[in-house]
Parts: structure tokens; C-alpha cells; sequence
């Protein structure tokens, strides 16, 4: 149950410094009259601050008059500032406190006596609000201020629910049949497909960075398959050849390579032997040739000086000068046979010696030279070593494949973008019946309830005296009937549509109650003033005084009738005096 307990007002509208506060608890039917001192006592009621009180109530709860007032004309205008609006209720056993004040701004919302923290970047300093605090505030009221003036503050300023355009008729209606709560899961249900969504984006964003790397590994795998198999080709090309090299090896008689080798030292030291005799005998050969062909030379000179004429020019030598010509010539021919004789008998000398060099033939062999062929058991060993740590190698390739395949290769499995999907496509689906004005949902909350209210509708025009039907279609449109005569609102007269405004915001509380909770305050401002007649006032104090007993209600009746004095509980007498306003009787009290 909504229990609204008590208000304290200072500096609000018409109430001045001295803080005015009442109590909204056990006071049944309570009648709100006005005496303004300063224009001549009973007979001036108007403007002395009536309706201070429920605009005080609504700009407390919701920030805002009742009416279209700029919140700074909200203040006092006399004093200027400091006004502050404390209001203090209950819901469900939890104690709430609002406290709403201009120049200062401030707005403080109090729940089981600890103050809710204001978001940053959410108040606005200008106006003292903060959105996300008067969320919380109407969340926890679970009442919104088109609901507050159809059920709670009834006056004559707001526009009557008939006389609105359809849409409004329909939001209110839809309110009031908890349609909008429908829209409010709704909008929690649309956070969650866009959650769904996101994360049905980061599992296919994960699936495609899983293929990816997959891939990636899949390709170094690939690579890794190249290298290994180019390393088994080349480990056992390298088997077979080291087996090859051990069988050669093993067929050789080393002792015969040996024996060979030295052979080969042999015959390669004769032939080089030979190579060289062979070199110095054509050496000698060629000198023997010059030698000879210069002493026939020396020859062919004799002759020509024995015939005394010079073997050059040929003239006729004399004696002395041929003489020592032919001297000459004959030491010079006796050297060159000298030299020839020499020669020749070189010439014996290295035909002797090559006579007597023996080259046999070379021993084919297996190594290059003989100290290989001393080293082959060592080179034996060496291979059969290097075969043996060959066969034992293994795949350095096979360990990093199998790695990659076990640990870097991973599933891609589609269970959870399978459930996100399957969740996805329920949360449309159930948004679509939130949403869509011809869902079964909606039609049979509306069809359930649209019943209801046009039972305590019918049962309130009963009771009000309004001869005429209205009635609440399917479509939510009104329907009002009259002697089976269709009509708008505007056909009835000023006092029909009093009852009719009345009866209709009290099946709407009714109906809010049902669905809700109850609500312990109403306020009827001047619509029991507004064309009824004795008999209609009559007939809605009837009403009012059973809501009172039936549903331990406070209703504050504001009037300016003074003949409804004796038919209330209690009387709260608004004064002006001073230019302020001021409450008295009943359990207003005056706090400094």
C-alpha cells in the first residue's frame, strides 16, 4: 500500500517563511476551506492557497505543479528563494523521504532513511533535477504523474480524460491497465536482444578468429609436413649412402691397397725418374745441335780462308792478316769440338741411365694417397658410428605437428551460438508480443481488465446519478450512449460531465488499486463546486464518505460550499493574512 504520510511546505507559492506541515494520515473526509484575512474575511476565498497544498504534493513527488507553472514561479515571490518541499510516504513497509528545494536547487531522495547517490553527469544544476533520481523516485512510487492527476489530485485545470486526443486516451488507458508494464518489460527485454545480439557477434567474431588461427595453424602444419618429409628423404638418402660407403669399404683388402699405394710411390718415382732424364737428354741434344751446326759453320770458314779471301766479303786476304784469321778460326772450331764431344758423351751417360729405369705399370688403388688408406679402419668406424646415430635421429618436425595438431588446433564448436540464436529468436519473438497492439497478450490483459473498469465505471455513474451508458471498447475507445443516442463528451452538460469525470477517476483508482497497491490519499480540487447540482454533491459525498470507510482512505475535498461543513470529518482552513498562507485545524501544525 502507498501511504502518503505527511508534507511540510516553506516558501511554496503562497506559504511563506513559517513552514506549514500537514498530516495526510486518519482523516478520513477532510474539507478544504479558504479565508483570505486580507481582502475581507469569509466572503473572499479566492487565491488564499487551496490548491497550495496538492500542487505542493505533486512538486514534491514529481517536480512540477499540477499545472503548466515555471518552477521558479514556484517560489514564494515575496521572499525569493529558499523554498523547499519535504514529503514523507511509505510502499510495501519501506519508509521514503523526497525533499525538493529552489534557490537553493536541490532534490534529495531518502529511501529507508538513507539518501540514494545522484549520478554524476545526470543533474541538472539549473532546474535541481536529476533524471536518474526522479526515475528511481516514480519507480518506487510505481505511480506516474498522468496517473497521480487521474486518481490522486483530481482537479478542475487538468484536461478531462474524455476530452483528450485518442493517444493520450490510449496511454493513460493502458496505464491504467498495466499494458505499460508490458512496454516497460519491453524496453528490459530489447536491452537483453541487444545484449543477445552483442553476443551473438562476440561468438562469431571468436568462431572467425578460431578458424582463422585454425587456418594459420593448419598452414604451418602444412609447411612443417614439407620440412618433414624433406627430412626423411635426406636422413635416409644419408642412410643409404653411408651404408654404401661401409660396404665399399668393407670389400677392400687393405693390406693389397697398401702394398699398391707403395707400388704407385714406385712407379711414380720412376717415371718421374725417366721424365727427367728424358728432360736433360733433350736438353743436351739441343746444345749438341747448336754446337754442331756452329763447328760446321767454323768449317765452311776454313775453307774460305785456306783459299785466302775473306770468308765474309770475300777479297783476297794477305798473309799476316790471313793467318791470324785462320787461328782464329781453328781455336774456334777446336772449342766447338771441345763442346760437341762432351755432349755426346752426355748423351751416353743419360741413355745409359734411362736404359736402366724400370716403370712398371700403376696399381689401381681406392684412396688418393697412403695415409687414407692407413686411416680406413678409422674411417670404417667413423661411418658405421655416423650410420648408427643416423638411424637413431628422429623427426625433429613430427613432435612440433603433432604439438600444433593437440593443443594449437582448436574445436570450432557452435553449441553456444547455437543457444544465442535459439534465446535470440525467442527474445524477438516475445518482444513482438509486448510490442504488437494486436498480440493475444496485450488483448487479454485488456480484455480481462477493460471488463473490470467498465463494471466500477457503470457502478460510479450508478451511484453519481448519470442517467447516460459509457462504456470502454476493445479498441479502448470510449463509447457513451444516452437512450441508445451515441454522444461526445462535449453533448453533456458542465454538471454530466462532472459526474462523468468523477465517476470515471474513480473506477481508474479502482482499477489502478486492483492491479497495484492502494493508495491512502485523493484530493477533489473544486470539481464538487464545478455544475453539480445539491443532489449530485449529494451523491459524490456518498461515495467519497464510502471509500473512506471502505478503504481507510484521507480524501481532502477542496470547496468553496460552507454547507458541506457539517458532512465531513474535520475542516482545514486555509487563511491569508499577509500576503501568506497559512493551514489551520484538524492536524495542521505550524513549525518554525
Amino acid at each position: 500500500m502507498i501511504t502518503i504520510k505527511n508534507i511540510t511546505i516553506k516558501n511554496f507559492m503562497s506559504v511563506g517563511q513559517v513552514t506549514q506541515s500537514i498530516n495526510f494520515e486518519n482523516q478520513d473526509l477532510v474539507l478544504v476551506l479558504g479565508e483570505n484575512l486580507d481582502l475581507g474575511g469569509n466572503d473572499s476565498r479566492n487565491g488564499v492557497g487551496k490548491s497550495t497544498i496538492v500542487n505542493a504534493l505533486s512538486y514534491g513527488l514529481y517536480g512540477s505543479a499540477l499545472t503548466n507553472i515555471r518552477k521558479d514561479n514556484l517560489i514564494n515571490k515575496t521572499n525569493g528563494k529558499q523554498m523547499i518541499v519535504t514529503l514523507d510516504f511509505s510502499k510495501d513497509g519501506i519508509d521514503y523521504r523526497v525533499e525538493r528545494s529552489r534557490r537553493p536547487n536541490k532534490f534529495s531522495f531518502f529511501v529507508g532513511g538513507k539518501e540514494l547517490g545522484e549520478d554524476e553527469g545526470e543533474e541538472d544544476e539549473s532546474q535541481g533535477d536529476s533524471r536518474v533520481t526522479q526515475q528511481e523516485l516514480e519507480r518506487a512510487l510505481g505511480l506516474s504523474h498522468t496517473m497521480f492527476k487521474n486518481i490522486v489530485a483530481l482537479n478542475t485545470y487538468s484536461e478531462p480524460f474524455l476530452s483528450m486526443r485518442s493517444g493520450d486516451q490510449r496511454d493513460i488507458i493502458e496505464q491504467l491497465l498495466g499494458i505499460t508494464k508490458l512496454s516497460e518489460k519491453a524496453v528490459i527485454l530489447k536491452e537483453q536482444l541487444r545484449m543477445t545480439k552483442d553476443s551473438i557477434k562476440e561468438e562469431e567474431f571468436r568462431i572467425t578468429a578460431v578458424k582463422e588461427a585454425n587456418k594459420r595453424i593448419e598452414d604451418n602444419i602444412r609447411s612443417l609436413g614439407i620440412k618433414s618429409n624433406a627430412w626423411n628423404s635426406g636422413h635416409q638418402a644419408k642412410l643409404e649412402e653411408t651404408v654404401s660407403a661401409i660396404e665399399v669399404l668393407r670389400d677392400i683388402n687393405i693390406d693389397d691397397e697398401i702394398a699398391n699405394h707403395k707400388q704407385l710411390a714406385i712407379t711414380q718415382a720412376a717415371k718421374r725418374q725417366l721424365n727427367e732424364l728424358t728432360r736433360q737428354r733433350s736438353s743436351v741434344e739441343s746444345l749438341l745441335k747448336t754446337n754442331q751446326k756452329n763447328y760446321d759453320v767454323v768449317l765452311k770458314e776454313l775453307d774460305h780462308i785456306r783459299d785466302q779471301s775473306c770468308p765474309t766479303c770475300g777479297h783476297t786476304l794477305e798473309d799476316e792478316k790471313h793467318k791470324e784469321i785462320e787461328v782464329a778460326a781453328v781455336a774456334k772450331g777446336a772449342g766447338f769440338a771441345t763442346k760437341i764431344a762432351e755432349h755426346e758423351s752426355k748423351l751416353e751417360e743419360l741413355d745409359a741411365a734411362i736404359a736402366e729405369v724400370v716403370v712398371g705399370d700403376e696399381p689401381a688403388t681406392f684412396y688418393d694417397d697412403i695415409e687414407d688408406a692407413y686411416n680406413h679402419r678409422a674411417s670404417l668406424e667413423s661411418l658405421e658410428n655416423t650410420l648408427t646415430t643416423e638411424a637413431e635421429r628422429e623427426n625433429p618436425f613430427l613432435d612440433q605437428i603433432e604439438q600444433m595438431k593437440d593443443t594449437g588446433l582448436q574445436e570450432v564448436t557452435f553449441t553456444v551460438m547455437n543457444e544465442l540464436t535459439v534465446l535470440r529468436d525467442h527474445q524477438e519473438f516475445l518482444h513482438k508480443l509486448l510490442t504488437n497492439k494486436d498480440s493475444f497478450i496485450r488483448r487479454k490483459i485488456i480484455d480481462q481488465n477493460l471488463s473490470y473498469l467498465n463494471s466500477r465505471l457503470e457502478y460510479y455513474l450508478e451511484r453519481i446519478g448519470l442517467p447516460h451508458k459509457v462504456k470502454f471498447q476493445s479498441d479502448l475507445t470510449v463509447e457513451i450512449q444516452e437512450h441508445g443516442r451515441d454522444l461526445d463528451f462535449d453533448n453533456l452538460s458542465r454538471g454530466e460531465r462532472t459526474r462523468l469525470i468523477l465517476s470515471l477517476s474513480w473506477a481508474f483508482r479502482d482499477v489502478y488499486e486492483s492491479l497495484n497497491s492502494p493508495i491512502n490519499l485523493l484530493f477533489i480540487d473544486e470539481l464538487i463546486d464545478s455544475g453539480l447540482d445539491t443532489a449530485g454533491v449529494e451523491s459524490s459525498l456518498s461515495v467519497l464518505k464510502k471509500m473512506c470507510r471502505d478503504g481507510t482512505r484521507n480524501i481532502f475535498l477542496i470547496s468553496h460550499r460552507d454547507e458541506l461543513v457539517g458532512r465531513v470529518n474535520s475542516v482545514l482552513r486555509v487563511i491569508k493574512e499577509g500576503g501568506f498562507t497559512s493551514f489551520d485545524e484538524g492536524d495542521v501544525e505550524d513549525v518554525i
